[in-house]
This record gives structure tokens, C-alpha cells and sequence, in this order.
């Protein structure tokens, strides 16, 4: 909306009519209890504008891991009117109690709850936008913080005229549906704007643009899947459980993205960056040019992890994180089997792993970890993800579930020291994983235990 991007058409009915009849629901933190319209096409779009840009309320959301959390929005009035900075990046997320706290809550990155502390750190409240009362109280007391500051006074102003006035001004086209519309027409209508349609993904603009110049991307991707997941399987019978049948097409597009993006960035080019519009600007030809490279780094990649004593997607920490390690491979090729530039790939890998970096959006932290790396490797200084990583022991006492990254990081690394199987006794070793079947399993079994009425079970594991 502040950019005037347009989100699409919205589509209304009027309800009330004598041939239309629906159960319907208030918007999510609406109040009212009817209302003379429905909406048949942009809930969801209205819905978050509603909660984010005019509810006063603490706005319901969820991670990428979907995980509900609650958050408010802000704008840094800074970082918007920075041309070189994607407008995205100049929105920032806390959480309920406005307050940034990274480091298991021990550090506060960011405290805006309070007013002035919202002057401090020059971020605008996003929820008060369509308050124009609200938005001018603000104004004026976010200049008198600042005694009226000849440099606040212009940055605002161009605040308000180039981030605020297009947001108060934004217009969605808007299809509205007589309330005597046959009902036949609506049902049609509504399922075709909700179901009938398959989702536009980077991958499906991908497929179209190549196609102008008679190449088969989806093709391409297709015969390059079945390639990678036959190199990664454990088995010719166990295809499924491959660590590389998680790559997904978008996955492979963000790598070539990211590869062909270091090495502009090698030639003296701009920054390494894999965001969406990196990937929408990925050429056909850089595509041909790094495609197999970038296929033999996955197959790599799937190779170190068994090293590792990861063998199946199932045990897999972070699916995402093989995007940075297969490029990485790809960069080195042969080097990647030197044991110091092997032991630094698995230090990476183990610190990203256990200082769980990899749940969320990652697209500048592929960009950093493989400039980093590749840095590092050369004799330069360690990145960030392994200058940043950190494990709280007591973390140990909560990792209860196959789920967790870390958890399944302290089971490969369990394997990795030479345990053994305890019903035989057996080293585990790849030949014992693959013909065993091996899973993890409780040694006493909560089930067991409760229906023998064993004492001390509460808390315990």
C-alpha cells in the first residue's frame, strides 16, 4: 500500500436478499454483529489491513513454523525513506510487549513501549495511520521530543507526503454483487474466486517467463528432482525418506539465485542478494549456466549431511538451511573436500543447527552465510551465524519432540559418536540404520510407565 502497488479487485454481495442466504462471520477483531455486505473475494487482504493499519488491538498472526504469536507493526521513518532499502525491510514486528528481546530474553534490541520511546527509535505506530486525529497528536509530539529539529520537521514531512498520504489514499477496485443475484450465480462465483484457481508462485512466473524463449523450466525442474533424490536416498526402495525430496522447485530457483548473484558479486558486481525480486531477475541464461553446478552442490551437500549422521529428510534439522550449503558446495567443488575447509562447512552447519537460526525467513542470512563462509574459508574472519550462535543448556530439558531442529541435531550427533543399538548391542553405523529400520524410541515408555503407576512422573522424561 505504500508503495501504490495494487493488491487486486475485492468482491462484495449485498446481503439481505430474499434468494441469498449465508452463515457468515465477523472479520477477525471486528465488533459488529451483522453487516449489510459480504465478501466473497479479499478476507483475507482486508482482514490484514484491518488488524495491522486500524485495530488498536494486538494483532494475531503466526511464524512461518505456524506458531501463533501476536504482534504490532511500525514503519522506521528512516529506513522508508532510504531508496536502497526495500521498503519490506522498513517494517518492523515486536511483539506484544513491544520489546525486541534476542539471547533467550536476556538482551533488549529494541524497546518501544512507551511513547517516547517510539520518538526515540523515529518509529510511527502503523495502527493510528487511518486515525488522522491520532496521526497528528502523534506528529506534533514526536517534533516537540525532538525540540522541533529542522532535520525531524523534513524528514517527516517527506514522510507523510511520500509513506503516509498513499496509505490514507490507497483505492482497491471493488466488485459489488446485487443482493438479488441469483443464488445459482453466487455459489459459482464464489467458488470459482476461492478454489478454482491455482496459486502464482515465484516458480509459476518463473515457468512463464522461460517459456518465451522455449524453455521447460517445469520439465527441466522435474528431471533434476528425480536426479537428486535418487543420488540422496538411503536405498532404491526408499525413495521418500530421501534428505533431498524436500527440495522444492522454489528452493532450487532461490539457489541459483544466490549462486549466480555471488558470482556477479565476485566480478565486482552489487551485493549478494536471493529475496523474491532477486529470483524474479534470474536470467534463462544464468539458469543454464549454474544449473548442473548447482545440482552436483545439492548431491554434495547430501553426501556431507551423511557424514554428519543425517541420512533421511525425516531427520533433516532445517530443510532450508541446505539452500546456502548446496551453493556452498557448488562454489568450492573440489575444495570442499579439504578437512579445514570441511571442518569449518561442519562447524557452520552445527552452529546454525543448534543456535536454531534457520526457522524463519532466511533470505539475507543464505546471503551472509555464503559470503561469509566463502570469506572465512579464504582466511578471513568467522560469520555470523557462527560469531552469533548459542545454546542454552537448559534448552536440553525442553527438546521433547522429534520436531525440534535441535533435537534431531543431538540425535545425529549421538550416531555420529558410535553408539549403540541398546536391544543388540550393535554399533550404529550406516549398514545398521539402513537394513534396521532404526528410529528413536522411548527406553522407559510414558504409556508404560503411567499404566504401572510408576512414581515421579510428573515434569520428568
Amino acid at each position: 500500500m505504500s508503495n501504490s502497488f495494487p493488491v487486486g479487485a475485492l468482491m462484495f454481495l449485498e446481503y439481505g436478499g430474499d434468494s441469498v442466504r449465508f452463515k457468515y462471520r465477523s472479520f477477525t477483531g471486528a465488533t459488529a454483529s451483522c453487516a449489510p455486505i459480504l465478501v466473497l473475494d479479499g478476507q483475507q487482504r482486508l482482514t490484514s489491513t484491518f488488524c495491522a493499519l486500524f485495530s488498536r488491538e494486538v494483532v494475531p498472526t503466526r511464524t512461518d513454523k505456524n506458531k501463533d504469536i501476536k504482534r504490532f507493526y511500525y514503519m522506521d521513518i528512516v529506513k522508508s525513506l532510504d531508496s536502497t532499502i526495500d521498503r519490506v525491510d522498513a517494517v518492523i514486528s515486536v511483539p506484544e510487549d513491544r520489546m525486541i528481546k534476542p539471547n533467550f530474553g536476556r538482551d533488549i534490541d529494541l524497546d518501544v513501549s512507551t511513547r517516547e520511546k517510539e520518538f526515540v527509535n523515529h518509529l510511527f505506530p502503523l495502527n493510528i495511520i487511518f486515525d488522522l486525529i491520532e496521526c497528528t497528536k502523534w506528529q506534533n509530539e514526536y517534533q516537540k521530543y525532538h525540540n522541533s529539529s529542522p532535520a525531524v520537521l523534513d524528514r517527516y514531512a517527506n514522510f507523510h507526503a511520500d509513506i503516509l498520504v498513499p496509505i490514507q489514499s490507497y483505492q482497491v477496485p471493488v466488485i459489488t454483487l446485487s443482493k438479488n443475484t441469483p443464488k445459482e450465480a453466487v455459489c459459482q462465483v464464489f467458488e470459482n474466486v476461492n478454489t478454482g484457481g491455482v496459486s502464482l508462485t515465484v516458480f509459476e512466473l518463473m515457468t512463464a517467463t522461460f517459456a518465451a524463449d522455449n524453455f521447460q523450466l517445469r520439465k527441466d525442474w522435474e528431471e533434476r528432482q528425480g536426479r537428486l533424490v535418487k543420488e540422496s536416498a538411503l536405498s532404491a526402495s526408499n525413495l521418500d525418506s530421501a534428505v533431498l525430496s524436500v527440495v522444492s522447485s522454489t528452493d532450487f530457483l532461490i539457489a541459483s539465485t544466490l549462486l549466480s548473484r555471488y558470482y556477479i558479486k565476485v566480478n565486482g558486481g552489487e551485493a549478494v542478494s536471493c529475496k523474491k525480486k532477486d529470483v524474479l531477475r534470474l536470467s534463462l541464461q544464468e539458469y543454464k549456466d549454474y544449473k548442473e553446478k548447482l545440482t552436483n552442490g545439492f548431491i554434495q551437500a547430501a553426501s556431507f549431511l551423511k557424514e554428519q549422521r543425517i541420512f533421511s529428510a525425516r531427520d533433516l534439522p532445517y530443510s532450508t538451511q541446505l539452500i546456502p550449503l548446496s551453493v556452498m558446495f557448488a562454489i568450492l567443488g573440489s575444495k570442499a573436500h579439504d578437512a579445514s575447509v570441511k571442518y569449518k562447512l561442519s562447524r557452520w552447519y552445527w552452529c546454525g543447527v543448534f543456535g536454531e537460526m534457520y526457522g524463519g525467513a532466511n533470505e539475507t542470512r543464505y546471503a551472509n552465510d555464503v559470503t561469509g563462509m566463502m570469506e572465512w574459508i579464504a582466511g578471513g574472519e568467522e560469520p555470523d551465524t557462527l560469531k552469533s550462535a548459542y545454546f542454552q543448556p537448559t534448552r536440553l530439558l525442553s527438546l521433547q519432540t522429534r520436531l525440534s531442529a535441535a533435537y534431531k541435531g543431538i540425535m545425529a550427533l549421538i550416531l555420529k559418536t558410535g553408539c549403540l543399538d541398546f536391544i543388540s548391542g550393535s554399533a550404529m553405523d550406516f549398514t545398521v540404520f539402513l537394513d534396521e529400520s532404526t528410529d528413536i524410541h522411548h527406553i522407559f515408555p510414558r504409556a508404560y510407565c503411567e499404566s504401572e503407576k510408576f512414581p515421579g512422573l510428573s515434569g520428568t522424561r
